[in-house]
């Protein structure tokens, strides 16, 4: 049976405090066809200190004077009537809301929204409260492992399986916290590493420009894959730039499902049955190179290798040169074990 990845399209941020905008990064992603479209639940206020300052890719990508975590993040929160308004949308166009909290009040607050399973971003992997709080919800868990080595990601999943969680319900996804991602720091091997160690499932959050990563992380196994995206890579707020835009985000999804499709075989190398019927096209079987009289002799010079491949095989080669030919026969005739005398 085929294996459906889970794919979750980050929007994140990227509404830039507009529910009009979120709800246009909605339709894109129920266009693109995802499985979740996902946002983020915080208050700065419980979340950063007023002195944090941001990340330089951050400071980059808003185009803003002040350097202030806290004033970037005030300005893109959602409140609770915004989370039951795109909730209420969400279900309206078919397609399931989620968002990732960062702290232990933001966690009861989804709790309260009643979803199915939880996430835990890159950068609350090291919050011991934190992860005590999901694990106590007793529903399934994705862990994003940006910044990890794995020591740190064998204490979490200590953390969520000694609060009530088991491994199989536990999902490790490869991560590089750097928005975009270079090429050369992906490291995409690392994803096998944890499953190897863990024994849980796996998957990848990318942040690389690009749609190439997260498909060759379903080829090697992923089982989810998270990946934001935005309405133009353009505008200005923390997350666009490393951000798909629609018909990439589409792209992806479409990409993904053809791999997902391609790696579903069982792995026993036999001809398929699209492609039996070209067998004998495609092969070659023994006909003759040069005109043969009743009763000669056939020599190797006298055969040659020709399409189509329903005659006698060309790996019965040496098993026809010294045979007698049963009549006459014409250049280029295809032999039949008829035809040996």
């Amino acid at each position: 049976m085929m294996k459906k990845t889970l794919i979750i399209a980050e929007a994140g941020v990227n509404h830039n405090g507009s529910i009009t905008t979120a709800k246009q990064l909605i339709d894109v992603a129920v266009e693109a066809k995802v499985d979740l479209v996902k946002f983020q639940t915080f208050k700065a206020d419980v979340i950063v200190s007023k002195t944090a300052k941001k990340a330089d890719y951050q400071i980059k990508n808003t185009k803003e004077e002040s350097d202030s975590q806290y004033e970037m993040l005030k300005k893109l929160e959602l409140s609770h009537e915004d989370h039951l308004e795109l909730i209420s949308y969400c279900k309206e166009k078919g397609i399931e809301f989620f968002s990732t909290a960062f702290d232990v009040d933001g966690i009861d607050y989804l709790e309260s929204l009643d979803f199915r399973l939880y996430k835990i971003p890159s950068g609350e992997i090291t919050n011991y409260p934190y992860i005590k709080s999901i694990a106590q919800k007793r529903k399934p868990v994705i862990v994003s492992t940006g910044m990890c080595n794995l020591s740190e990601i064998e204490q979490a999943i200590k953390i969520l399986i000694e609060n009530g969680l088991s491994r199989s319900e536990i999902t490790i996804l490869h991560c590089n916290t750097e928005y975009p991602t270079p090429m050369k720091d992906v490291n995409l091997k690392a994803m096998k590493t944890i499953e190897k160690a863990f024994g849980v499932k796996v998957g990848y959050s990318d942040h690389t420009l690009g749609i190439e990563v997260p498909i060759a992380a379903v080829a090697l196994g992923a089982t989810v894959i998270e990946k934001h995206f935005t309405l133009d890579r353009n505008l200005p707020g923390p997350d666009h730039r490393a951000s798909l835009e629609p018909q990439e985000l589409k792209d992806m999804v479409y990409a993904i499902r053809n791999i997902e499709e391609a790696v579903s075989g069982n792995g026993i190398k036999e001809p398929s049955e699209s492609e039996k019927k070209n067998k004998k096209i495609a092969r070659k079987s023994i006909h003759l190179k040069n005109e043969l009289k009743e009763g000669q002799i056939i020599k190797e010079e006298d055969l040659q290798p020709l399409r189509p491949g329903d005659g006698i095989s060309t790996m019965q080669w040496n098993q026809v040169i010294g045979r007698r030919v049963s009549g006459d026969l014409n250049k280029f005739h295809k032999l039949k074990w008829s035809d040996l005398i």
